[in-house]
């Protein structure tokens, strides 16, 4: 493992995506687990797997690229990677009357999940029960994004790779992140790849806001990064979903700064043990790091007293920053209003699915041009009803 004690900012990191020990470093958490439950670690490890980056192409990029989408099967059926059958009748026969989020086995819930609703709920529907369904032109538009976003990311912080076997390590290294970017955002101004989380209608939310800095005024800013495929700014309707994803952002970081995040509701939704001993590799770099902790609760304590003692102030500004991604140049910037009313609104709407409360919506007949780019169009439910879902019919 990278010794902290480098002058470089630093981020720990999971084996895929990552959380940040920014002005410090970023850890990783590296799983090398070989059982089931420890492969979960491994995924939770990876930071919050937000990927912010959640590209659509959308009818302006089909238009213009011509590109073959990867098609479903006959009406009913999906191919799997390896070449078997997914039938969706059968889906629907093992389905019981638990809500998506014992049925999808969730514990808590990604920005980017409701970012994804707000485009088509449906869609994000078929994505959970059909992971790793994806066409290839969009499974490297999310590749290339993702690289860019690292690169960025490199610009004022090292990884660090921290073995973990634990949840409880894996959000301990979530929260080693959070410690050290707190005072570099305070010293320096500008942070990248900062986790947060929160709860909204009784469902935990997490996710990673790409970059947080002040401005000349003393505002502070959050600043989204969206790639795009071709140099050209998006479609309304993305805009409207990334302007979404951003306020969420918004509002989970200004409820951790202003202390309405507890850790009581963190430790019941993720089922944390914090009495548990830290391993071996956290503690270690935690002590590095200047941290005198031996437990995950010894850890999360130090949290919350730095987000609420920093004198952090609430996000001032919201930005969405559009990029080629062949040539890196920005194609433009969108300001985003935050009107909280409204977004409160619509995470209700949203939750009332993840808690059982309604069958999941597509889009309306005004936005159906959606369904055009969407590798789900063949087996919707939604579309075969007319806009209402079948099982309602």
């Amino acid at each position: 493992m990278e010794d902290l004690s480098l002058e470089r900012g630093k981020r720990y990191l999971g084996p895929r995506v990552g959380i940040s020990l920014c002005g410090s470093n970023p850890v990783q958490n590296c799983a090398m687990a070989e059982t089931k439950e420890e492969e979960t670690v491994s995924a939770e490890a990876s930071g919050f797997s937000d990927l912010s980056d959640s590209e659509f192409l959308d009818l302006e990029d089909f238009k213009e690229s011509g590109a073959l989408l990867s098609k479903p099967g006959p009406s009913s059926e999906l191919p799997e990677k390896d070449g078997n059958v997914i039938c969706l009748p059968k889906w629907k026969r093992e389905l019981d009357s638990s809500s998506p989020m014992e049925r999808f086995h969730l514990k808590y819930l990604y920005v980017t999940d409701l970012s994804t609703q707000n485009w088509c709920e449906q869609q994000m529907v078929y994505g959970k029960e059909f992971p790793g369904f994806l066409a290839p032109e969009k499974a490297a538009v999310l590749d290339t994004g993702a690289s860019i976003h690292l690169a960025r990311e490199l610009e004022v912080h090292d990884l660090v790779t921290i073995p973990i076997t634990t949840k409880e390590d894996a959000w301990a290294v979530k929260f080693l992140n959070i410690l050290s970017m707190v005072p570099t955002l305070q010293s320096e101004g500008c942070i990248r790849e900062f986790p947060v989380f929160g709860e909204m209608e009784g469902v935990l939310l997490a996710g990673v806001i790409d970059e947080l800095h002040y401005t000349a005024k003393g505002e502070l800013e959050l600043v989204e990064l969206k790639t795009r495929k071709r140099p050209v700014l998006p479609l309304e309707a993305q805009k409207k979903k990334d302007c979404f994803q951003v306020s969420l952002y918004k509002y989970i970081f200004d409820a951790m700064v202003q202390g309405n995040v507890t850790t009581a509701s963190l430790i019941h939704h993720v089922k944390l043990c914090p009495e548990k001993p830290l391993g071996p590799y956290v503690l270690r770099h935690a002590q590095k790091g200047g941290f005198s902790v031996k437990s995950l609760g010894d850890l999360m304590e130090l949290v919350f007293l730095s987000l609420t003692q920093s004198d952090l102030p609430v996000v001032d500004i919201m930005k969405i920053e559009y990029i080629h991604q062949e040539t890196t140049t920005v194609l433009g910037t969108e300001i985003v209003a935050y009107e909280e009313k409204e977004l409160k609104s619509k995470v209700q709407h949203y939750m009332a699915y993840w808690m059982g409360q309604r069958e999941p919506h597509g889009v309306d007949v005004e936005e159906a041009w959606k369904c055009r780019t969407c590798n789900y169009a063949d087996i919707c439910e939604w579309r075969k009803g007319g806009g209402v879902h079948s099982s309602m019919l």
